[in-house]
């Protein structure tokens, strides 16, 4: 006896597969995924063939393919059910894999910082990224920065624990609103050095600032974008302000 075929409604097979009806609705209407036949209503039977079709459509979807690129993959006549599913398996391992790396750096990094300390290595940090990426953050690093002052800024704050950073970040802030406070006065000015004073000790918890380094720092504030950008944030002609004031204080205080 010949088997009948199941046919499900479109809302069945929505239900089974976790889409909405409406979506159903709009792949028959572009054509991507029609039913197999209608009811005397007029309602629409999707069959077996319906179904591992759509489990397709949404294979591909998980791997972000656009709608009309899948129907192209689709109505391929060389499109192979079984060699394609072999395919998404192996995809779908290798984000597997790479899913369960990240959520591995995920919970170091949140048992770190539940133990207040922020000592992690460098491939604990960058943990999940691809090659390509790190290669590209170092290399930008590098280029901008002092290589030396850079490793020895990265070892500081290595040592210091949650609490102590987020200390010291709170500081920075506080001491540059403090310094544009003032940032009418003259640069010279004794509560102005006052501040500045303040802000050189902050700036020697990542490195030691000679009155060259402290100087350059200052130029760099006034000359690379993005530091600047970052202190007219706290008022408008503050780098400009602070390049003056730390050549000040370099030339009248660390250079004595």
């Amino acid at each position: 006896m010949e088997k009948v075929q199941q046919a499900y409604t479109v809302k069945q097979l929505a239900k089974m597969a976790g889409v909405s009806v409406r979506t159903l609705h709009y792949y028959d209407q572009i054509g991507l995924l029609k039913p197999s036949a209608r009811s005397h209503s007029g309602y629409r039977q999707y069959g077996k063939p319906e179904l591992l079709r759509l489990q397709q459509i949404l294979f591909f979807k998980e791997l972000d393919f656009p709608l009309n690129k899948i129907r192209g993959i689709l109505d391929d006549p060389e499109f192979d059910t079984v060699t394609a599913l072999q395919n998404h398996r192996l995809l779908l391992q290798k984000q597997s894999e790479r899913t369960a790396l990240l959520l591995e750096t995920i919970d170091k990094t949140i048992q770190r910082l539940a133990e207040d300390s922020m000592m992690m290595t460098d491939a604990e940090l960058y943990e999940g990224f691809t090659k390509e990426q790190i290669e590209r953050y170092e290399r930008e690093v590098a280029e901008k920065f002092n290589p030396q002052r850079v490793q020895e800024s990265k070892r500081r704050i290595g040592k210091m624990s949650k609490a102590q950073w987020q200390g010291v970040k709170a500081e920075g802030d506080a001491v540059t609103q403090l310094i544009a406070d003032l940032a009418d006065r003259a640069p010279e000015d004794p509560e102005v050095q006052t501040l500045i004073a303040r802000h050189h000790a902050w700036i020697e918890n990542f490195y030691p600032a000679s009155a060259d380094v402290y100087r350059g720092l200052g130029q760099m504030y006034a000359e690379h974008e993005e530091f600047k950008a970052s202190y007219e944030k706290f008022r408008p002609g503050l780098a400009d302000f602070m390049k003056v004031a730390i050549a000040y204080y370099a030339d009248n205080t660390l250079a004595e």
